[in-house]
């Protein structure tokens, strides 16, 4: 682009050329399934402010920290948890390994430095950023899961186990034969099986959606992406 400036050297500018960092064309949609989740998303980056800001702006997230040196990052994510949020930090980069080190959860994309992949809890093997949104869908209905197949276990056996003791005899002159009482502990455990083996059916909805209709909502979370 053509100008009239005068250069140092007394000479006319004549051009000048602007160089930027082009955002992954999954970004923005990405972050929009994160937030409609609940999810509260901030950017860490060693860039200048102005970078930072356009990148923000460009993908719709809210808070986003520039400048920020590697032990910088790690910060921001202990400050965070210091606040009773859980921190989930993605990165790829080998300035991101403090922060995928301290963060409760690490989530390094496939295609980083060998450091971040160390670092991490989680690996993006697809390096498709919608993956992050789909590990706290598949985390969610596995704790879902997990407090159902408890809860169940708990009412089964304690009804079981007393009927099985004879704790209603004196009173109704029932009870139940050790035959009986055995397949009944052999069904629960059948039950609780086949009921987490029912997870290998589960598909993360895209675009922020509920896949798995009674999981609870978690815990305020924190995405952390460098």
């Amino acid at each position: 682009e053509a100008g009239n400036g005068a250069a140092p050297g007394g000479g006319a500018t004549v051009a000048f050329v602007a160089i930027e960092d082009r955002v992954r064309g999954d970004a923005a949609a990405a972050i929009r399934g994160l937030r409609a989740r609940g999810v509260d998303v901030y950017m860490l980056t060693g860039d200048t402010e102005r970078c930072a800001a356009a990148v923000a702006k460009k993908c719709g997230i809210p808070d986003a920290f520039a400048r920020v040196r590697p032990d910088g990052k790690a910060a921001v994510v202990a400050r965070l948890q210091g606040e009773g949020r859980v921190v989930m930090m993605v990165g790829d980069g080998v300035n991101d390994g403090p922060a995928l080190a301290q963060a409760d959860v690490g989530v390094a994309m496939g295609c980083g430095t060998s450091l971040a992949v160390e670092a991490a809890d989680v690996v993006l093997v697809r390096n498709a950023l919608a993956d992050v949104d789909a590990a706290i869908q598949i985390s969610r209905a596995t704790f879902a899961r997990i407090r159902s197949n408890l809860f169940f276990s708990l009412v089964f056996n304690g009804l079981g186990v007393p009927i099985a003791a004879g704790a209603l005899f004196p009173v109704l002159r029932v009870r139940l034969p050790p035959e009986v009482a055995a397949l009944a502990m052999a069904l629960s455990s059948f039950c609780v099986v086949a009921s987490s083996l029912s997870l290998n059916t589960f598909r993360p909805a895209p675009g922020g959606g509920a896949a798995e209709t009674g999981a609870p909502a978690a815990e305020p979370r924190v995405v952390v992406g460098a």
